[in-house]
């Protein structure tokens, strides 16, 4: 049987990927989180700015508030040293037909939900055409992988190295849940934290985690 061949940019997934997985000690962080208030959010702020507003957009803003709150979960691990980044830059992994690429929004932390969404767009479409440039790609300090949309309930990312951590994002489905002491049926998504443990250990990551659930299910907490 003959080997299919493959584009440059799936063999350096590939590559990155081993790299990651053999070299980095994984664990995994789960948390199941209420999107009654951030589906309003989105519904809401998508009337307010005009803009195409997705659910991507809402996690890229709420991860950089999260990670300003908790820096130690904003670093890498390289060279057997920790670095710890100055700036909050947000990769997105875009699967494409050839491959898998993360494209970068830079100093995330200081945007607004419509440039988020403005530069989200530009990146994806320019990703998919072939056309990122070297700056697009680099300086991510964090990743979010959101899956969601193809109907995953959750996974488990592999780190994009040298990064520390990178958030896998599942769909919104409906869940029975309490609520008041009462069983009640609310929107919810499921979160898995991937951590390299060189570079952030559970404390460190459950911290993160917790404080990005408290946004997601309170989001006016940005505003305070």
């Amino acid at each position: 049987m003959k080997g299919e061949g493959v584009s440059n940019v799936w063999r350096i997934m590939a590559e990155r990927m081993t790299q990651s997985w053999t070299s980095a000690p994984h664990f995994y962080l789960v948390r199941e989180v209420n999107v009654s208030r951030l589906v309003a959010w989105r519904e809401k702020a998508g009337k307010q700015t005009g803009a195409r507003i997705t659910y991507t957009d809402l996690l890229v803003r709420l991860v950089a508030a999260a990670l300003v709150q908790h820096p130690a979960a904003n670093v890498s691990w390289k060279d057997g040293t920790l670095v710890r980044h100055p700036e909050v830059n947000i990769g997105m992994a875009v699967a494409l037909e050839d491959g898998l690429v993360v494209p970068v929004l830079h100093r995330a932390d200081t945007l607004g939900l419509a440039e988020i969404a403005a530069r989200r767009e530009d990146l994806v479409t320019r990703a998919q055409a072939g056309k990122l440039r070297p700056a697009d790609i680099q300086g991510g300090g964090f990743t979010i992988s959101n899956l969601g949309m193809y109907g995953v309930d959750a996974f488990s990312a592999i780190v994009n190295p040298p990064q520390a951590a990178i958030l896998a994002v599942g769909r919104i489905a409906d869940r029975v849940v309490p609520l008041n002491g009462q069983p009640a049926v609310q929107p919810t998504m499921v979160l898995t934290l991937s951590c390299d443990h060189r570079a952030l250990d559970g404390a460190r990551g459950a911290q993160f985690l917790g404080a990005l659930a408290e946004l997601i299910e309170e989001p006016l907490a940005l505003l305070v």
